[in-house]
């Protein structure tokens, strides 16, 4: 899987700090290296997103999902620019007590890790 990571980022300074204390709180817990799950450009094969676990929310947790599956993660600088039009519809209170929940349960599945590793296969004729 391939991540983006959004550099020089436009947003307001109480989404940047909480942006900051939320990835350094799932990067803690998960033992995962991915500084920025927020940033929606994620590049993965069909397959290996179908052997993940599905929930709802599970965008923030790709990373440590591919990972626990036997993938490896790399990431991408992309540029990040500031919103035009509109108003998002996230904020701190809205999120906070899902991404909590959200991350106490991709905690209980990474403590349940699967010992399988990821083999190419040959079709059956």
């Amino acid at each position: 899987m391939i991540a983006g990571q959004r550099v020089k980022r436009q947003d307001s300074r109480v989404k940047l700090i909480s942006s900051r204390i939320a990835n350094r709180v799932r990067r803690k817990i998960l033992n995962d290296d991915t500084p920025d799950t927020g940033c929606g450009i994620k590049l993965f094969s069909r397959e290996a997103y179908l052997r993940l676990p599905y929930f709802d929310h599970m965008h923030r947790f790709l990373p440590a999902l591919m990972k626990r599956e036997g993938y490896s993660v790399g990431r991408e600088a992309v540029n990040h620019r500031q919103r035009l039009r509109g108003t998002s519809k996230y904020g701190i209170n809205n999120r906070l007590w899902v991404g909590i929940v959200d991350l106490a349960g991709v905690w209980w599945l990474m403590k349940r890790r699967r010992t399988t590793t990821v083999t190419e296969t040959t079709p059956l004729r």
